[in-house]
């Protein structure tokens, strides 16, 4: 790869971030706080909050099995989509390459940035190919994109021309695995230390069912984490979210539970639509949501919304024409949504 000087703006590179108050005394003890402008009353929520959540990644290093200062923690996933934008896109002047169709902030986050943004269609089993991908690339190509297992087709990419994506790409490949727990591929975070040129993003939203609270993270060299570092506001995880996060990963048997119980209700939601006479193909999944197509998709949306039921309607996205995605909720509601589909 590029070394990280030559990838990174280059007015990122020579940024003097902002020191805040709280880091300015790192290592140190106290108990007299009169440096930030606080207001002394109102404890705890008069204070502000780590600005590098220590105690939280120091938890999250134990059960992601990543050292502490390669996390990076932000607000949900999509700060940590946002960064490599602002830390290595030069605006109007660089580009990025991503599957397509797949999730969509990564292309929200790119126009914001005044980014170049070049999507390349997956063939018809939602597989990648990696020379494809690699020959949309130029010299400014500074960020290739993959989501596996992918939104909204749910299937995992082929391991393989991942690797070889990551391995001849000389710039940044950053691979989404928000909804890797429900996966049996073997998460890349693991092999960060191959690959100086991957960042991995997971996120509390999906298995550990902390969508509320709002964290994202992404796992990536110590050099890289510290440049997000740099870029990103000084008190970007409230202190309520860094602490229900705490209180969460105190419970990683119940995540293991949901898990096991989301895929069996997978299986049988996918089984059930497959009875369906107005459902004409379900698609290999490896997350806590399927692809369905249907016979009509929006007049099928409609007639569940009237009725209470809310899917995602994905028909104008490319190669989902007239399809469906259906997010496996309680063995009720997964229950509820097949008695109307029945009754369509």
């Amino acid at each position: 790869m590029k070394s990280l000087e030559q990838l990174c703006r280059k007015n990122i590179w020579e940024l003097a971030p902002y020191s805040s108050a709280r880091n300015e005394y790192a290592g140190r003890e106290a108990h007299v706080f009169l440096d930030a402008n606080e207001n002394p009353y109102n404890q705890p929520y008069n204070r502000y909050p780590d600005p590098l959540q220590l105690e939280l990644k120091a938890q999250l290093s134990k059960v992601k099995g990543i050292p502490a200062d390669c996390i990076f923690l932000g607000n949900g996933s999509d700060e940590a989509i946002d960064l490599p934008y602002r830390c290595f896109c030069n605006p109007g002047q660089d580009n990025v390459v991503a599957i397509e169709p797949t999730y969509g902030m990564y292309k929200v986050c790119a126009d914001i940035n005044d980014v170049e943004y070049r999507p390349v269609l997956l063939d018809e089993q939602y597989q990648i190919t990696a020379d494809k991908l690699l020959a949309a690339t130029d010299d400014h190509t500074k960020i290739i994109w993959l989501c596996t297992p992918n939104n909204p087709t749910g299937n995992s990419l082929n391991r393989d021309e991942v690797v070889k994506v990551i391995e001849q790409f000389e710039g940044l490949v950053i691979v989404d695995e928000a909804y890797s727990d429900f996966a049996s591929q073997r998460s890349l975070r693991f092999d960060l230390a191959k690959h100086p040129n991957l960042i991995v993003l997971n996120t509390m939203s999906k298995a550990w069912g902390c969508a509320a609270i709002r964290l994202g993270m992404a796992f990536a060299s110590k050099e890289i984490i510290g440049l997000f570092n740099k870029v990103k506001y000084p008190y970007n995880v409230n202190a309520l979210t860094q602490q229900q996060a705490l209180e969460a990963l105190k419970r990683p048997i119940d995540v293991e539970e949901w898990v096991k119980v989301l895929i069996q209700e997978r299986t049988r939601m996918m089984q059930a639509f497959a009875e369906l006479p107005i459902c004409e193909k379900i698609y290999p999944t490896e997350a806590n949501f399927f692809l369905a197509k249907m016979n009509d998709a929006t007049r099928i949306y409609n007639y569940l919304v009237d009725r209470g039921i809310i899917v995602r309607n994905r028909t104008r996205v490319q190669l989902c024409q007239n399809c469906l995605r259906i997010t496996i909720g309680t063995k009720s509601e997964n229950s509820e949504l097949i008695a109307a589909l029945r009754q369509y």
